[in-house]
């Protein structure tokens, strides 16, 4: 079976940048009861995580690393590719802004909505225009946010014969059992950039973390933009304690979350204003609910 957990509170379109659009702003508000404005697992166990930290206060007093080096190089062989082949971020939309304004030459975008604001929120920051039936540069989220759609690999080979460029934001890859282009794949495709991100995965949104997986001209390219220290110290040792001690539950919680995506299926089927979908994705879209 192939699923992805969501929840889609409806989709706004914004013509401005969203920079406070995406949620999560538990900073305006006292306790909360529940929080459904972000796809972060509540799941995770990161306490093994939190002490590691706490015992690591030191490097606050250096500067970070120029690159996250010593991270890409866990990451590649993780992933049986290259370091030069990867490229740690702070945070997936760091990626994101960093690849356009990388490709800004392109000069136009494409991308399918509904889908994450942020790729034509860095376009239009660069100087793109859209243009939806080509574009040199295509942006894909797989699994799409926010409607959990999965584009199988040979969609995604057909859109990177299409344009100059495919960049896949996998920051989901982990909420899904569809089988994902692997960076070891993708490095073999000299136009296609991935996007990955550890906030997802490890439920670390507030540390930022991300990296992105290419060719390594590629990598190259984007490094001429890439801001010294651009990932500070306590995300660069979280990121390598993360990789080295993977939760062995990891997959457990993967079968309880989506088990809980049908249950919530099944409660909401019979109540009025909401609509709900369930083929290969969980999502549910909230309407017309009042006071």
């Amino acid at each position: 079976m192939c699923a992805v957990m969501w929840i889609w509170s409806g989709f706004i379109k914004y013509s401005q940048p969203m920079i406070e659009g995406h949620g999560d702003d538990i900073y305006r508000y006292g306790a909360l009861r529940c929080n459904f404005s972000s796809n972060i697992s509540p799941l995770i166990d990161n306490s093994g995580l939190r002490q590691y930290l706490a015992e690591r206060l030191e490097v606050i007093s250096h500067y970070p690393e120029p690159s996250a080096h010593s991270l890409e190089v866990l990451l590649a062989n993780v992933y049986h590719i290259q370091p030069d082949e990867v490229l740690v971020t702070s945070g997936a939309t760091d990626a994101i802004y960093l690849i356009a304004q990388t490709l800004r030459d392109e000069g136009t975008f494409a991308v399918k909505r509904p889908t994450f604001s942020e790729y034509a929120d860095a376009c239009r920051m660069f100087g793109y225009q859209e243009a939806p039936k080509g574009g040199a540069v295509r942006w894909l989220c797989n699994p799409n946010n926010p409607t959990g759609e999965v584009y199988p690999l040979e969609k995604i080979q057909i859109l990177s014969r299409r344009h100059h460029w495919l960049v896949i934001d996998q920051s989901y890859e982990d909420c899904t059992f569809c089988k994902m282009l692997s960076p070891q794949e993708s490095v073999g495709m000299q136009n296609v950039i991935q996007i990955h991100s550890m906030t997802k995965r490890f439920s670390i949104p507030g540390l930022r973390l991300g990296y992105i997986t290419a060719p390594a001209p590629v990598i190259s390219r984007l490094r001429t933009n890439y801001r010294p220290w651009a990932v500070n110290a306590l995300a660069i040792e979280a990121g390598k304690w993360l990789i080295t001690h993977q939760d062995p539950n990891e997959q457990y919680l993967m079968d309880e979350l989506l088990a809980e995506a049908q249950l919530v299926v099944k409660k909401l089927s019979g109540i009025f204003g909401y609509a709900l979908f369930y083929p290969a994705v969980f999502c549910v879209r909230i309407k017309n609910i009042s006071a």
